[in-house]
């Protein structure tokens, strides 16, 4: 990693240093279940009241919350890309709405030069020009009239052609409106659904956090770093940290270094900074200042960002984790990331195989 001279750089070496030697260790005793599986059937100390919770309770506690919040996850990315599609599709219809202004401005004109034509013919009589000219003696005024004649039926003819092509267009720019205001409402329809389950959720594992006696929300915690570490372990027991090497660009170095500086800092959903962030409100950010933008949501970041292999991969990349790619995390080197990881946790250090990778995106390829 860059620049590990500063305060921040330290402690996050440190950090590093930990989380692979941690994850060396044996693992833990406790039996987990994969994800999706059922939990174990809670033991007969209390269920997940005030106190009495046993190993085996807490563990299925774990589960659900677990689940729950990774649920929340993946709804949170559907609402952020509802999000963006309602902002894109505002600014579409801001545009088509400019536009139309600009043809109907047009449109008057056109029909202002069209009746000032008709009263002219009106003051000539209502006799077709053509007729006006057969009848005229003097020649040379008789071509002069024919010069004229064919200007102003080419004129008439074109004004005639743009009035028809300006009306095309009004009519285009009408059912363009109408089909975006329709997916503006869908837009909306959906982020609004996708809230509504994500506070769903996020309630009721906060809920379930909340029945926890002090000490068992501690260990709760222990339960969540234990199962973190045995993955680690098992990733490590791969050698992957022997094909690790790469150093960081120079922006890769920037957004790893202002992921440093966010440390200790709040899961908050939804948040992009600069006191509070979800796992993709980070990576976001910490990109925003090496100078790249890049997607809001961890599955964007995973659609539209180059691919690398996990054994390529250097500081600054993205990994992005589970089959939904709903979580997102920076690494940062020695086989750690940095990210945020749920909502009553800070943003931290972890290893980097602590959860299931599904593969590693880069903001900065050439």
């Amino acid at each position: 990693m860059r620049r590990d001279g500063r305060g921040r750089g330290v402690s996050v070496a440190a950090a590093t240093a930990l989380v692979c030697a941690l994850g060396l260790s044996a693992m833990p005793e406790t039996a987990y279940a994969a994800p999706g599986e059922p939990g174990p059937t809670p033991g007969g100390g209390g269920g997940t009241g005030g106190g009495g919770t046993g190993d085996r309770s807490l563990e299925a506690v774990r589960q659900e919350v677990e689940g729950l919040y990774r649920k929340a996850e993946s709804a949170t990315d559907a609402y952020n890309l509802a999000r963006e599609k309602q902002a894109r599709q505002e600014k579409s219809i801001l545009r088509i709405a400019r536009a139309v202004v600009k043809a109907q401005k047009e449109m008057a004109g056109l029909r202002k030069r069209a009746g000032a034509m008709a009263r002219a013919q009106y003051r000539g009589g209502g006799m077709p020009a053509e007729a006006r000219l057969f009848l005229n003696g003097d020649p040379g005024e008789f071509l002069d009239g024919v010069t004229l004649a064919r200007k102003g039926e080419k004129a008439t003819h074109g004004l005639i052609g743009r009035l028809a092509r300006t009306q095309v267009a009004l009519d285009r720019y009408a059912e363009s409106a109408s089909q975006e205001w329709e997916r503006l409402d869908r837009s909306r329809a959906k982020k609004a659904a996708a809230k509504k389950e994500i506070l769903r959720k996020l309630a009721r594992a906060q809920r379930l956090e909340s029945r926890l006696a002090k000490d068992e929300r501690e260990r709760l915690r222990r339960l969540e770093e234990d199962k973190a570490r045995g993955a680690q372990a098992k990733w490590l027991d791969t050698g992957i940290l022997r094909e690790l090497g790469g150093g960081a660009t120079d922006k890769g170095g920037r957004a790893v270094d202002f992921a440093k500086d966010q440390l200790g800092k709040d899961y908050v959903w939804g948040a992009v900074g600069p006191n509070t962030y979800d796992c993709s409100g980070l990576t976001q950010r910490a990109w925003a200042a090496a100078g790249r933008a890049i997607p809001r949501t961890s599955q964007e970041q995973w659609r539209l960002l180059p691919k690398v292999s996990v054994k390529d991969m250097r500081p600054g990349d993205l990994i992005i984790y589970f089959r939904d790619a709903s979580h997102v995390g920076m690494y940062v080197g020695g086989g750690a990331i940095i990210h945020a990881p749920r909502p009553g946790r800070q943003v931290t250090v972890a290893g980097a195989g602590s959860m299931p990778i599904l593969g590693v995106v880069r903001p900065d390829a050439r």
